[in-house]
């Protein structure tokens, strides 16, 4: 609006100079009209710089045993048998970083797993591990809780009496188990004995404490070994372990 000065003479606001020159957005008008955005190229790499290596992938494993592990999981724990019919085989722990991929966070561990070896259709009583790609949720034991991660069901129905395949004590065996989710239903303790797929299939297949010989189905881990994994695992990683003979694992 006009402002009359006392003598009389017209003088425009500076707020309606401004809005002479200024746009909508608050930029300078300019008599070329509307800019036009620039865009933006990557930088091409300097001659000679070396390339980003891809992330790492777990040793040993093939592209079809990768295509297993889910893409949400960053913690792996590997079970490689000897052979199809061995009961001797070594478990290491993995993680996964976004950029570098994955990383043993564990030395070797000796294990132990079925009598008769391993089996890719596993039925109650066979004496094999079932191979595979499964989830670690849930865990328990006879003695209390060492500090896991995992929800933990400790219960005196962890026991185990009598003598193994080799003659060795099997008492102590279940001190600490972490449930394999093969045929049960996850999130419950390790001792629900629900089997969605069936009796016949199986079940019951844990991680628990070495008794010094081959086991029926389950992976066992010398007592250290055991805690420590138990101190590791974290559900927010959404741990899985990988198991199986080294030749199957490899395709």
């Amino acid at each position: 609006m006009p402002l009359v000065t006392s003598a009389g003479r017209l003088v425009l606001t500076a707020a309606v100079c401004a809005g002479l020159l200024v746009g909508c957005a608050g930029e300078p008008r300019t008599a070329q009209g509307p800019q036009v955005p620039v865009k933006k190229t990557a930088a091409a790499p300097a001659p000679g710089a070396p390339a980003r290596p891809a992330p790492a992938e777990i040793p040993g494993l093939g592209p079809g045993t990768r295509s297993h592990i889910p893409a949400t999981s960053t913690q792996a724990l590997v079970v490689k048998g000897d052979g199809p019919h061995s009961h001797q085989s070594t478990a290491v722990l993995y993680e996964r970083d976004p950029a570098t991929g994955w990383k043993a966070v564990s030395q070797p561990w000796p294990a132990h797993n079925a009598l008769r070896g391993w089996t890719a259709n596993h039925r109650a009583g066979d004496l094999r591990t079932p191979i595979g790609v499964f989830a670690l949720g849930d865990a328990g034991g006879a003695l209390p809780d060492p500090g896991t991660l995992l929800p933990y069901d400790q219960d005196a129905e962890f026991n185990l009496s009598g003598t193994g395949f080799l003659g060795e004590p099997l008492e102590g065996s279940f001190d600490h188990v972490v449930a394999i989710d093969y045929n049960r239903i996850p999130g419950t303790s390790p001792l629900n004995k629900v089997r969605p797929l069936g009796l016949g299939k199986g079940g019951g297949v844990w991680i628990h404490v070495d008794h010094g010989g081959p086991t029926r189905a389950c992976i066992s881990l010398q007592r250290d070994d055991m805690r420590q994994l138990l101190l590791a695992l974290d559900p927010a990683k959404k741990p899985v372990i990988v198991m199986g003979d080294a030749g199957t694992l490899g395709r």
